[in-house]
C-alpha cells in the first residue's frame, strides 16, 4: 500500500543543551546512555525531506552536532535553513554550513528566522555570512518550501524565538523544541495538529516560565487536542534523573498517544 505522504520529518537531535550523556554527569540517566545507545540524545534539530526525485532538505536548527546528525542521516547538502532562536545549543554548528557552501553548493544558504535571531547569527559568525542568504520573517509569517507551508509562531523563551507549524496537504504538524507554556494566540493556531513536537526539558518541577517538565507539556498538549505528541529537548538529568527505560514505563499509560522522541526518529508527513 503506497502512503500519501509528500515529506518526511526527521529528529535530528532530541536533547536539552549538554546532550545524554552529558560528559560530566554520572547519574542513573547518562550512565544508562553510555550503555545502551538509544537513550543518546544530542541537541535539538529537526529535518523535513521531500519525498521523490527533485524534493528539497530543509534543516531547522544548527546544534554543535548537527555534522555528526547529518551523516548519520545521509544528508549530502542542505537546500533551506530554519532557526528557532540564537542560543548556541541550536545554531553552534552553524561553522559546518560554510564549508558544505565552500566545496559543494557554491550558493549562499537561503536561511529564515526572526529578526532577533539573525542579529544574533550575523554577529556570532560575522566572518561567515557571505554563506547565508538571511531572510527575516516576521511573527505568524508563513513561507512555502517544496510544497510545505512554515508558520512562524511565536513561543514563551528567548526574544525572537519561533516554534514552526509546518503544514503539507494533508499533515499539521507543530514544532516548538524550547518554550514554556504557549501564548495564547500560538495555542490557537497550533490547536488539533496531527503532530506536536514539544520541549520537556525536566522530568518533574520545571524551575523555569522557559520550558516544561515532562507532566506539563503532557497536559497541554491534550488540551490542545495534539494527535501524536512527541515530547522533545528532553534533559533526562536535570533536578531530578529519569532513565529512559523508566520515562517509556510512565508512557505506557497514554496508550501510544505521548512518545519520547529519540534522535533519527522518523515519519511521513
Amino acid at each position: 500500500m503506497v502512503d500519501s505522504f509528500t515529506h518526511t520529518f526527521t529528529f535530528m537531535g532530541t536533547g536539552a543543551g549538554c546532550g545524554v550523556p552529558a560528559f560530566f554527569c554520572e547519574c542513573p540517566a547518562c550512565q544508562e546512555a553510555r550503555e545502551h545507545p538509544r537513550a543518546r540524545r544530542g541537541d535539538c534539530g529537526a529535518m523535513i525531506r521531500g519525498r521523490g526525485e527533485g524534493g528539497l532538505t530543509v534543516l531547522i536548527d544548527t546544534p554543535p552536532d548537527v555534522r555528526h546528525q547529518l551523516n548519520r542521516e545521509g544528508v549530502r547538502a542542505i537546500d533551506r535553513l530554519l532557526v528557532t532562536h540564537g542560543h548556541s545549543d541550536h545554531i553552534g554548528g552553524m561553522e559546518e554550513l560554510e564549508y558544505m557552501v565552500q566545496l559543494r553548493t557554491k550558493a549562499p544558504l537561503p536561511t529564515y528566522a526572526s529578526p532577533g535571531t539573525l542579529e544574533t547569527i550575523a554577529h556570532e559568525y560575522h566572518y561567515m555570512t557571505y554563506c547565508l542568504d538571511m531572510h527575516e520573517v516576521m511573527p505568524y509569517e508563513t513561507i512555502e518550501i517544496d510544497g510545505v507551508r512554515y508558520t512562524a509562531l511565536p513561543v514563551h523563551h528567548a526574544p525572537g524565538t519561533y516554534g514552526y507549524l509546518i503544514e503539507t496537504p494533508g499533515t499539521r504538524l507543530f514544532y516548538a523544541s524550547d518554550t514554556g507554556t504557549l501564548p495564547d494566540a500560538t495555542a490557537e493556531r497550533v490547536r488539533g495538529v496531527d503532530f506536536l513536537a514539544l520541549d520537556a526539558t525536566y522530568w518533574k518541577h520545571c524551575p523555569t516560565d522557559q520550558h516544561h517538565s515532562i507532566q506539563e507539556t503532557i497536559e497541554e498538549g491534550l488540551a490542545l487536542d495534539a494527535g501524536t505528541i512527541f515530547l522533545t529537548h528532553l534533559c533526562m538529568h536535570y533536578a531530578e534523573p529519569i532513565t529512559l527505560v523508566e520515562l517509556e514505563e510512565f508512557l505506557r499509560q497514554y496508550d501510544g498517544r505521548v512518545r519520547a522522541a529519540s534522535d533519527g526518529l522518523s515519519f511521513g508527513i
